[in-house]
């Protein structure tokens, strides 16, 4: 199956008639809103640079048009969708292609944690032979994408490169800088391992149904020397969380609040100073850099209890 016969199949005409067809009615509150602009999904396609060595994690199948176009310069794809219906379509859809999978059901298994069953999948698909490499390339659904990215770069199964559709408004979170307001706990757990750049902002009106607000493909590649740094990654992501629970609070407060049971105010005080932080800073003036010494600082401080 080429492109052309894609577009044919991912036309506002095409997924009216064959989704009436079939009794499903597009549910914009699990993110059903399909990319019907091809000259997008080419672009989606190009930018993930998908080549014989890549196994590709999508999440959101949907009718499997993005699958199909992915599916022959891999080596593997594992598609999960949340729709039995859908599913079921894009079974149909893709009977042609032997190299994906498609799994049904809830990428997650709850809001800090993909299916592990789905990711071991992924993983027996990587240790079919040495040099493979892992790539999550998707239209995600709004309402998992948070999720989806941030949890995934938390495993040790994190992919050389995530390239995906998301809402404008998160693709700002991940790529802002300290001092922004999109600047966010999510900024800096992201850009402490990875590299991460907009490459195009789309209009609703390239989706079908349209949603109320505009889109983003987003890329964003992992730097595994970066990774190496972070001495505990899971208790990196829960420190850095906690220093936005209150972001327009003063950092001292957030520390002394976060950290009430290993650290005293004294302690607060020592640690800020040796940083130089004055007693009005904020979390969200710290760069990744400083938000990554400020860790582990106050792990030194607290003499090893977990955070």
């Amino acid at each position: 199956m080429d492109k052309r016969d894609m577009s044919r199949r991912q036309t506002v005409t095409y997924l009216t008639r064959r989704l009436r067809e079939v009794g499903i009615r597009p549910d914009t509150r699990r993110g059903q809103n399909f990319l019907v602009d091809l000259n997008l999904l080419e672009l989606l396609v190009d930018t993930a640079a998908v080549g014989p060595e890549d196994v590709v994690l999508e999440i959101g199948t949907g009718t499997g048009s993005l699958t199909a176009l992915v599916a022959p310069f891999a080596t593997a794809v594992v598609t999960v969708e949340i729709d039995r219906q859908l599913h079921q379509l894009a079974k149909e859809n893709l009977v042609d292609f032997d190299n994906v999978t498609l799994l049904q059901g809830d990428a997650l298994k709850n809001k800090n944690q993909l299916r592990p069953d789905f990711l071991d999948v992924v993983r027996d698909q990587l240790d079919v032979e040495s040099g493979r490499r892992f790539k999550l390339v998707a239209n995600l659904p709004y309402s998992v994408a948070t999720p989806v990215i941030s949890n995934l770069i938390a495993t040790d199964l994190v992919p050389d490169t995530i390239t995906v559709t998301i809402q404008k408004e998160l693709a700002d979170r991940i790529t802002a800088r300290p001092g922004t307001k999109d600047y966010s706990g999510l900024s800096i757990w992201i850009q402490s391992q990875c590299d991460a750049r907009i490459v195009r902002v789309i209009p609703p009106s390239a989706f079908w149904p349209r949603p109320k607000v505009h889109s983003a493909i987003i890329q964003i590649r992992t730097q595994m020397s970066r990774r190496l740094r972070i001495s505990d990654r899971k208790a990196f992501h829960v420190f850095v969380r906690s220093m936005f629970f209150h972001r327009r609070k003063y950092l001292r407060s957030v520390l002394l609040s976060s950290h009430k049971k290993v650290l005293s105010k004294q302690d607060v005080d020592i640690i800020m100073a040796s940083m130089g932080l004055a007693a009005n800073s904020r979390a969200e003036q710290l760069s990744v850099k400083d938000m990554l010494t400020l860790f582990e600082t106050v792990r030194a401080r607290a003499a090893g209890p977990k955070l």
